[in-house]
Parts: C-alpha cells; structure tokens; sequence
C-alpha cells in the first residue's frame, strides 16, 4: 500500500533546545573541521572544497535515498554542509579576492534565491513540511549556501568589522537572543523566525570555531584546530547518541 503524503515520514527532527544545540556544535565543528583540512594539514582551499564538497555529496545521496529521519545520517549530513561551506567561503573570499562583504553579499542573494524558488514551488518554508523529494533538496541546498554565508560573515565580523573574534561572537549571541525574545513574545511568523536563527547560527559556530582556535593575541583561547575539533566532535557524538536512546521508533 502506497504512504499518502501527509501520512509520510518526516526526514528531519522536531525543533527542540538539543536540536539548537547540536546545530550550534556542528557548525562550530565544520569551521574548526575545516581549518583543520585547509590550513593546518595545508591541503588548501581548492582541494579542500573539492573534498568537502564530494562528501556532501556523498551524505546528501545517502539522506535522500532514506525514508525516515535517521539522526547519525542527517547530522553527518549537516556537519558535511558546515565544513564544506567554511572551505567553499574561505576559496571565494581569499583564493578568488571577492573579500568578505562582497562574498557575503554575493552568497546572501543566492541564499534568498534559493528561499524565492522554494516558496514560488507552491511548498511552505516550514521544516515540518520536509516530506517530499523537491523539498528537501531545496532544503539541503540552503543549508550548504547558509552555512557558506555564516562563515563568510563570521570572518567579515571578525576580522573586517573591528569586533574581533569575541565581540562578533557576542553580537551574534545577541541577535539569536533577539529571535527567542521575538518567538515567545510576538506574533512574528515563527518559519521566519526559524531560518533566521538557521542561518545565524554559522556565524556564530564560524566565530566561536576562532575564539577556539585562535591564540590569544588574536582574542582566541588557543586549541588549535585539532583539540577544538576533537572537543566539538565528542559532544556532538554525545548529543546525537543521547537523540538517539531518547527517541527509537517504535516497532510497529
């Protein structure tokens, strides 16, 4: 028998803290993963794009060919847009010479390209209604295009604006903190609201990855891209194993 469309699965998981929280780590992770490939293993920002890119691929394949959320498959898959998108960023901005305001600027209208063929398909933005094949390669082609803007803005606070790595990364908490006020306070269209704080979360990932990793002449803690990213990995590896003993489907 043949799954009605509303009775499909839903491939994504329900919007809660722990969900804000893994996101937070593993677009952390994909800006301390991905220095770790192109700066300290010195591979580069092509090759590292390359590389990145193809095991995006390799993971969204895997995502779509599903027909349930599967959480170890879906944040392999984010994390694999939170590398890519730091390499991807960091090749435009530097390799190519577009900067960081004209390579966040570039990466915005195609953010809200991606948003306009979305919504003008007839689907709603809500990530509740990720049920469909169509929606959700939309919905994984603004993930990998906001987490590339969140590290091209995250660099551009950090470096271009005068904040420094900490002042960006307050600044970013701050407008996240806005959202939540805004959620439980305001009638304020809560899918809005939700890609607001999706895409403000890289840049806050892309500057707390420096404020890492960075030593403390440049307002860092020092790690290193190898003990952040170790560090980072371990808790997500705890959060999505904590997902997953909290919430097995039921046999039926």
């Amino acid at each position: 028998m043949s799954m009605r469309a509303d009775e499909a699965l839903s491939k994504v998981p329900v919007v809660t803290a722990i969900f804000w929280i893994e996101k937070l780590c593993a677009t952390t992770l994909g800006e301390t993963a991905g220095d770790l490939m192109s700066m300290t293993m010195h591979v580069g920002y092509g090759l590292s794009s390359a590389i990145l890119i193809a095991m995006f691929l390799v993971t969204v394949v895997g995502q779509l060919a599903t027909s349930r959320y599967l959480p170890v498959l879906y944040w392999s898959v984010i994390l694999s847009t939170s590398t890519a998108g730091t390499t991807m960023s960091d090749y435009m901005d530097r390799t190519l010479g577009l900067g960081y305001a004209q390579g966040s600027a570039l990466l915005i209208a195609i953010l809200l390209g991606i948003f306009a063929c979305w919504r003008l398909s007839g689907y709603s933005l809500a990530v509740d209604n990720i049920r469909t094949r169509k929606v959700e390669v939309l919905y994984w082609t603004a993930i990998l295009f906001s987490n590339t803007l969140g590290t091209a803005l995250g660099d551009y606070l950090a470096d271009d604006s005068g904040l420094g790595f900490a002042g960006g990364a307050l600044l970013i908490a701050s407008l996240l903190g806005t959202v939540l006020v805004a959620r439980s306070f305001t009638p304020i269209s809560r899918v809005l609201l939700f890609w607001i704080a999706f895409v403000l979360t890289r840049p806050f990932g892309a500057t707390m990855g420096d404020v890492l990793t960075k030593g403390s002449e440049h307002g860092g803690l020092g790690f290193g891209t190898v003990g952040s990213s170790f560090v980072l990995a371990s808790v997500l590896v705890a959060l999505v194993s904590f997902e997953i003993k909290t919430s097995r489907p039921s046999m039926t």
